[in-house]
């Protein structure tokens, strides 16, 4: 008898028939309000949805726990580098994540930040606070150069909507394809390329590679004045090199989802800082994520009844 697919009661009232047509006749454990419906150790398939987390991630991690058999995970989020995810790759289980699913509300956040810091948000909010009528000088983003760390699906949105602001894009990955909508170079050229950046754009995973990838030496390569986004990882960034050039005024602003402690403790000099916008691991947050992530999982249920390459697989 084949495996069980593990999800959670709204994916399947949501879509379905829709997994059904991609799976036909294989058996589902459901994620209920009141417990499980159906025998989690005979799961092999497993879908982490957006809506169990964080309140019903316990909820699933016991059900995963119980499932000796299971062969295949995918998570709504883009990033699998949390221990558990890691534990589960002992095992010997597949990974596959969501990207692309939260990639459009994710690059509308970052465009907010870069609004929001080239026009002082934070001034107009504070003279408002006042009641002052305080007209202040502001930047234009026309013109200015927008490089971007990681040409994933959120680093390719990005650049669509720097484009479309008239920015010069150039966009880094470790190897540049040829269609993106932008200037792509490899990652080799970071030192090349952080003179140039009036904005940074941090939309990478996080690897043994990639971690602390924009330090101390990297943050004073970029022009006087120029601000920087992360909306990959925070251990992406040398936190304290950031607040120190954000203190000193070498960089201009910051707008932060991502952080190397989370929740951010109200002990970090970055809630106090004006020029930084802090936001708490939220960019992605939009009511249409939770289908866009279940449908990338019935297009990978698909490909795995059939036999063939999973999408998003982690490597």
């Amino acid at each position: 008898m084949p495996g069980a697919i593990l999800l959670s009661d709204r994916v399947e009232a949501l879509l379905g028939e829709a997994l059904e047509r991609a799976a036909p006749g294989l058996p589902r454990v459901v994620l209920r309000p009141e417990g499980p419906q159906g025998d989690p150790t005979t799961v092999e398939v497993a879908f982490f949805s957006g809506d169990l987390y964080p309140e019903r991630t316990r909820e699933f991690i016991l059900a995963v726990a119980q499932a000796k058999e299971l062969r295949w995970l995918q998570s709504f989020s883009a990033g699998v580098d949390h221990p558990w995810f890691q534990s589960l790759r002992q095992r010997g289980v597949r990974l596959t994540t969501g990207s692309g699913a939260a990639a459009v509300p994710i690059a509308q956040t970052v465009l907010l930040y870069l609004l929001a810091l080239s026009r002082d948000l934070a001034g107009w909010l504070e003279a408002r606070r006042r009641r002052a009528w305080e007209p202040h000088p502001v930047a234009e983003l026309e013109g200015r150069t927008l490089g971007i760390l990681g040409l994933g699906p959120i680093g390719l949105e990005v650049a669509r909507l720097g484009v479309a602001l008239r920015m010069r894009v150039i966009g880094l990955r470790r190897t540049p394809r040829g269609d993106e909508p932008c200037e792509a170079w490899p990652l080799s050229r970071l030192d090349e390329l952080l003179p140039l950046a009036d904005a940074l754009v941090l939309a990478l995973p996080l690897l043994e590679e990639t971690r602390r990838i924009v330090g101390e030496r990297e943050l004073a390569l970029l022009p006087r004045g120029a601000w920087l986004v992360n909306v990959g990882r925070g251990e992406l960034v040398d936190e304290a090199a950031l607040v120190r050039a954000l203190e000193s005024g070498h960089l201009g602003g910051a707008g932060l989802d991502v952080f190397e402690v989370e929740p951010l403790p109200p002990t970090s000099p970055l809630w106090r800082l004006p020029n930084v916008i802090v936001t708490p691991h939220s960019s992605g947050a939009s009511p249409g994520n939770l289908e866009r992530a279940a449908r990338i999982f019935v297009e990978n249920l698909g490909r795995w009844v059939r036999g063939e390459p999973l999408r998003n697989e982690a490597v």
